[in-house]
């Protein structure tokens, strides 16, 4: 059976016809293409959901069992995660969305051939791009300590960041992966391999940690590996799989040809969803620099690991909405393209909105579950309401990017992300942090304001968007990549 004859394709087109017909009563259509495109929503975003929160325990899990090691080993293991290691997700996983962009469109006009040789390419670019990352994460303490972090902190950081050099390069891979198989609609693969990951990714933290005394370095490096399980799991599934039989034909050299004009898509991809990954990393950054840092960053990193394990979810409706725009506009579907987005946009804010009730329900015993202390406990409490607000935008905003991402507008949200959160957002919550001494509470003001004017700019332009353009301009995407691959394919 060909990728066109599968269940997710005729969906798709039944939606369509619904959107179109207009004999029917526009309450009625409404109801009909509300109901088709869930199906697709929760077909799609349920195991997206399932893989990054996965994906977030395990790095989350980390954090936890070092946590229980000491207040040292929490914040510096926070330090790591939140503020070198997040460097590179959010670089990998900018630079990877191009393949998000084309592959999708590609899928959805039915040019599966393309499918595997921009995997292949960005694979290729993304590992390049390691080696210079890992001079960051190499000289990790002396970087922490100028921007004002404590040196004991910044020299237990250290020694984890050291463990986490071969996880870069998983990322490297991870990525192309995942957005080469979300862009088929093939997600729930990478929930069972991200599930046995998981599960083992527990098991030898646990043994390291307590049975072997391996310490951060130990934790790090079982971080590693367990990345690199699942990244080698989800390749051979592609490799063997007969999904994936019509958009993966093997390794090509097509994959180091045009290189430099993938690297400027992959760039603009990356500037974008870099600003939106390392904004709350400058969070914890500047938190490091308040008086008693040791708790402000206990406190905060496990706001926000409690706000990422949330946003995941925001990321599962974020995949599923570049999976929809993009293969809806690579199929010619205008009002499809459009009506997904209303239907994600709106489940993904109710969703997040329960999600933040339950955190101010639970604000004052939340903080337990990864460290001791009665004095983070409290700090935590009182900074719940703004992981409330936090939350609820998070609701919004990702899926707004996934919009973006799957209509190749990365080069503009970088434009709005550069204006909102780094003019806007991180000098505002400094100002409130430092001259009106609110601390934590003010530099995360400043940071919800800078996420909060993004998302109606982003909100805006979505609403202004005119989609039947939108179904041109993928098509000639598309048009000039197929030209450029052309004099390349075998006869």
């Amino acid at each position: 059976m060909s990728p066109q004859d599968s269940g997710h394709e005729g969906v798709s087109s039944e939606l369509e016809q619904i959107l179109t017909d207009t004999n029917s009563s526009p309450i009625k259509r409404f109801r009909s293409a509300t109901w088709v495109e869930l199906k697709l929503l929760f077909y799609l975003a349920a195991p997206a959901v399932i893989v990054y929160l996965l994906n977030s325990v395990v790095s989350m899990s980390t954090q936890i069992f070092c946590g229980h090691l000491g207040t040292l080993q929490l914040a510096a293991v926070s330090l790591g995660n939140t503020g070198i290691q997040v460097f590179a997700y959010g670089l990998m996983l900018g630079m990877g969305s191009a393949v998000e962009t084309l592959c999708g469109q590609a899928y959805g006009a039915h040019k599966y051939e393309m499918l595997g040789v921009y995997l292949q390419k960005s694979t290729v670019l993304l590992m390049a791009t390691g080696i210079p990352l890992t001079l960051i994460y190499v000289f990790c303490k002396p970087i922490l300590i100028l921007f004002g972090e404590p040196s004991d902190i910044a020299t237990a950081a250290e020694l984890f960041v050291f463990g986490l050099i071969p996880q870069i390069f998983a990322y490297a891979a991870n990525f192309p992966i995942q957005k080469f198989m979300q862009a088929q609609s093939i997600i729930a693969p990478s929930a069972y391999i991200s599930l046995a990951g998981l599960i083992l990714h527990l098991l030898l933290t646990w043994v390291a940690l307590y049975k072997l005394n391996w310490g951060l370095l130990g934790a790090a490096l079982i971080l590693s590996f367990s990345w690199w399980f699942m990244v080698l799991a989800q390749f051979v599934y592609i490799v063997t799989s007969k999904r994936c039989k019509h958009t993966w034909k093997g390794f090509s050299w097509q994959a180091f040809t045009g290189l430099w004009s993938f690297f400027k898509l992959s760039l603009a991809s990356a500037v974008m969803l870099c600003l939106e990954t390392w904004y709350f990393e400058v969070l914890v950054l500047i938190a490091g620099l308040l008086k008693n840092a040791e708790v402000a960053l206990d406190a905060l990193s496990i706001c926000l690991t409690i706000s990422v394990w949330v946003f995941m979810i925001s990321v599962g409706f974020n995949a599923a909405a570049s999976v929809r725009v993009s293969n809806e506009l690579g199929a010619g579907h205008p009002k499809s393209a459009a009506f997904s987005v209303i239907v994600l946009t709106s489940s993904s804010f109710i969703i997040a909105a329960i999600a933040a009730i339950i955190v101010l329900v639970f604000r004052d015993v939340i903080s337990y579950g990864f460290t001791e202390g009665e004095v983070v406990a409290k700090a935590v409490s009182e900074l719940t309401p703004y992981l409330a607000i936090t939350l609820i935008l998070n609701g919004v905003q990702p899926v707004l990017s996934g919009v973006a991402v799957g209509c190749g507008w990365q080069a503009f949200v970088a434009y709005v992300n550069v204006g909102c959160y780094y003019f806007i957002g991180v000098p505002l919550g400094a100002i409130l942090g430092f001259v009106f001494d609110l601390g934590a509470k003010g530099i995360w003001s400043g940071m919800i304001g800078g996420t909060f004017l993004q998302t109606i700019i982003l909100l805006w332009v979505t609403y202004r968007t005119d989609w039947d353009k939108e179904v041109e301009i993928a098509k000639n995407r598309l048009n000039a990549w197929e030209e450029k691959e052309e004099p390349l394919l075998d006869k």
